[in-house]
């Protein structure tokens, strides 16, 4: 590698005007070509051969920068690499955020609730991509992962964990995608304190007060499509955003039966609800009340799916200091305290997925006469006399 006796100065450099080839030391080289256009050029010798890159325009990448990409580059061919070649590699490579919401895009069809799919991006939107976004996925540490998830992990626990698990998703993207070796979520275990966090159960009434809660919310003022959701799902025992979801395709008043696809299942699997006849007179109130270009039974004023939120609202407003998520609680304690019903009539009234896997290698029945008796039972025990 020719070394020149004096090396190039800064002042140099933008002084220098005769056309030719200026040498800095280690391939690094200034030409200046008739036109007066200076550009940086380095010449590396790669597995025996020679090579020559352009390194950029002498306006635009001074000296020190060019010295420093020359020093990059010698360390790549000395360990056997074509400098050329991993520059493009590099810049092949997207960054954290690109990376992320590639993951998001790909993945988005199978996510059954919206509000999760929102939550994976905007999840790191906030927390990761001010640290990480603009790495490039090949480049993100341990570090910078511990730097995301060390101010959060203690006070946000859940949000933290949640985080982490969507960074891992992504490095594994990477990793699939050739980009990397390891995954940095994993490598940071017994780094992280011990989260301490308390189990929250959802609040929830006596079943003996259920009663009073429907009369409240029956007399109110609110949306009548609302106080309609709110007492179908305390008949129903099922979930609040099953019941918000709820179109009318789902429902056939002839044989009083409410049908879920799969997909719309916790549990990913085809859900049938024996309706009560009360039931069935709260779905002939939303039809006299139904909203055009909707299919949803209980839409709101605008049309829109009814946020959980919304139904909390007004029950908690109406004095009951209860979650709506709670009165699946309520059923259930009404089920073991006042009926003979079996554990897995209930469970199946409540869309549980029976956790015992043998126990549920022989289930095929889903009780739907048996639950239909015991739905109609609790019916007739909570609607107000």
């Amino acid at each position: 590698m020719r070394q020149p006796k004096k090396r190039l100065t800064a002042r140099g450099v933008t002084t220098i005007n005769e056309p030719g080839k200026y040498h800095d030391g280690n391939g690094l080289i200034l030409k200046v070509d008739p036109s007066g256009a200076k550009r940086w050029i380095q010449r590396v010798t790669v597995e025996g051969r020679r090579r020559e890159f352009g390194l950029g325009s002498a306006e635009l990448v001074t000296l020190a920068e060019a010295r420093e990409i020359t020093l990059d580059n010698r360390r790549i061919a000395h360990s056997g690499l074509d400098p050329l070649e991993e520059k493009k590699k590099r810049q092949s490579v997207p960054t954290f955020a690109e990376a992320a919401r590639a993951v998001h895009e790909l993945h988005l069809p199978t996510w059954r609730n919206p509000k999760h799919a929102a939550q994976f991006i905007s999840s790191l939107e906030t927390y990761a991509f001010p640290r990480i976004g603009e790495t490039p996925v090949g480049d993100v540490s341990t570090a910078d992962v511990l730097a995301v998830l060390q101010p959060i992990w203690v006070t946000k626990a859940e949000t933290a964990r949640r985080v982490r698990q969507r960074i891992g998703r992504i490095m594994k993207w990477a990793i699939a995608q050739g980009w990397r070796q390891d995954n940095p979520a994993d490598a940071i275990s017994q780094v992280l304190p011990k989260q301490v966090t308390k189990a929250v159960n959802r609040k929830a009434l006596p079943y003996a007060e259920v009663s009073d809660c429907i009369s409240a919310i029956r007399a109110s003022g609110a949306w009548t499509a609302t106080k309609l959701a709110i007492e179908f799902t305390i008949l129903t025992a099922l979930r609040s955003g099953e019941v918000r979801g709820a179109v009318w395709q789902e429902i056939d008043l002839e044989s009083a039966t409410w049908t879920l696809p799969a997909n719309r299942m916790k549990m990913t699997r085809e859900h049938r609800v024996p309706l009560a006849p009360r039931c069935c007179d709260i779905l002939v109130e939303a039809k006299n009340i139904r909203l055009p270009h909707t299919d949803l039974v209980f839409p709101s004023m605008t049309g829109k799916q009814l946020s959980d939120a919304t139904m909390l609202k007004l029950v908690r407003d109406l004095g009951f200091e209860v979650d709506i998520h709670g009165f699946r609680t309520s059923f259930r304690t009404w089920v073991q305290e006042q009926t003979e019903v079996a554990r897995e009539v209930a469970e199946a009234a409540l869309a549980h997925k029976l956790e015992n896997k043998v126990e549920a290698a022989y289930a095929r029945s889903d009780f739907f006469d048996r639950r239909r008796t015991l739905m109609e039972a609790w019916a007739d025990y909570v609607i107000p006399r």
